[in-house]
């Protein structure tokens, strides 16, 4: 009784908590099998972290340039020990997954190389950099070609499409994990492993780069594990478990690793510059913290996936399909419907929860978006979040939740808002 009056008094009708909790009922033993692979995570994590002897000395702080800096150097260690790579680059000056991807491109690439990307166009903001929608500074503008093959109608690869698009220009692969402002499905590790395997049986000197947002930890083996030679993400989505504050990670060969840390700094420099400026503390705790973190969020997803799902919505992945990443998309038909699930999120936060989300013309994007995060870290989207383009389908992407108990009630509060709106009406239940 307790906790339903704490959810009256943000406003959940009795009729939605109930359906909710009837829904959750159903959901206990997957949920199992979640924390099951988050400590088995937990475990990988602490495995590393050991073998790597991180010690408080690795928290403390460097500036200038960065000499020397303990810390720096050794949670780049435990991050190629987590993921299985030969070498890692883990940075606050990595400002973004958008950041740390153009780093990985721009110093592996070179000019008259051809870049292919085999699972369809990439997330939005990429696009810019890529050149596909022509921007300063661009991969195109430095005489780096762009290829692409879509998915087939059923979200599986065109193999025969990507064996006619290699080339003797092809130099890099970039395989996005995750969905992006798609209704596709997100890719599992071992589908990127067959992928990847096609991919270097028809010229295996081709650089696989897989951008790995949204997909750390979700399951026990990541894509270095099944042949990419780089990973990309952002430390303000899974892997810095909502305590790193800014940051980007690339993970896997040496080589590979080398080349994108020379595009970050200097040509002669590379690694060996670029002050911590006290932030390794909270990268260390945030990875140890993010199977966890992540289990939370994937639980969220999931009841969202079913409550929204049974209620006759289109939902990507549905409420019995395997889990690959945090995100879940909901496709409620209407701009009005996106902005009231994007509005109870809002208001389900800890933090700005009285601010009101409204679409506006983000950078980067070719349609209004409207995004709702009232995140203690800004843009951090492992903490609980929305956000969608106001625009067709009208499919909302929902994700993250520092808690399961979280998650569930920025869930609960979408639900509540869309009711409230006249949208869902209460006959439904």
């Amino acid at each position: 009784m307790e906790i339903e009056q704490m959810y009256q008094e943000f406003g959940i009708s009795r009729q939605v908590l109930n359906y909710a909790l009837s829904v959750e009922r159903e959901l206990k033993e997957r949920f199992a099998v979640i924390d099951e692979t988050a400590e088995y995570n937990q475990m990988k994590v602490i495995q590393a972290m050991q073998k790597a002897r991180v010690s408080d000395i690795h928290f403390a702080a460097t500036t200038g340039y960065g000499y020397n800096d303990l810390g720096r150097d050794v949670l780049e260690k435990v991050y190629a020990l987590v993921f299985h790579g030969e070498s890692g680059l883990v940075r606050p000056q990595l400002i973004s997954g958008t950041h740390a991807l153009h780093v990985a491109l721009s110093g592996n690439l070179r000019p008259g190389d051809e870049l292919l990307s085999p699972v369809g166009k990439p997330y939005d903001t990429l696009e810019e950099v890529i050149g596909i929608r022509d921007s300063v500074g661009s991969l195109k503008e430095y005489g780096i070609t762009y290829r692409q093959v879509d998915l087939l109608s059923d979200g599986s690869f065109d193999f025969e499409g990507i064996r006619k698009a290699i080339n003797h220009k092809t130099k890099l692969v970039t395989i996005q994990r995750s969905k992006g402002y798609a209704t596709r499905p997100t890719l599992s590790v071992t589908q990127i492993g067959e992928l990847i395997s096609f991919i270097k049986s028809i010229k295996k000197e081709i650089i696989c780069m897989v951008d790995n947002c949204y997909g750390e930890f979700v399951e026990r083996i990541e894509p270095t594990d099944v042949g990419a030679d780089m990973i990309v993400g952002s430390l303000i989505k899974n892997p810095g478990g909502g305590l790193a504050s800014i940051g980007g990670y690339i993970v896997g060969r040496q080589d590979c690793i080398d080349r994108a840390s020379y595009r970050l700094s200097a040509p002669g420099l590379g690694k060996e510059v670029g002050a911590s400026l006290g932030l390794n503390q909270s990268f260390f705790q945030g990875l140890f913290l993010a199977p966890t973190v992540v289990a939370g969020a994937i639980k969220g997803a999931i009841l969202a996936a079913n409550l929204y799902e049974r209620l006759g919505f289109s939902v990507v992945p549905d409420g019995q399909e395997s889990r690959h990443d945090i995100i879940q998309s909901v496709t409620l038909g209407t701009s009005e419907g996106v902005i009231a699930f994007c509005q109870g999120i809002q208001a389900a936060a800890p933090v700005d929860s009285f601010v009101i989300p409204e679409p506006w013309d983000m950078p980067g994007y070719d349609a209004p978006v409207i995004m709702a995060a009232g995140a203690f870290v800004q843009g951090s989207s492992i903490e609980l979040s929305a956000d969608a383009p106001i625009k067709e389908p009208y499919a909302v992407y929902f994700q993250g939740g520092l808690t399961w108990y979280h998650a569930k009630l920025g869930v609960l509060m979408s639900l509540q808002k869309l009711v409230d709106a006249g949208l869902i009406t209460r006959k439904t239940f």
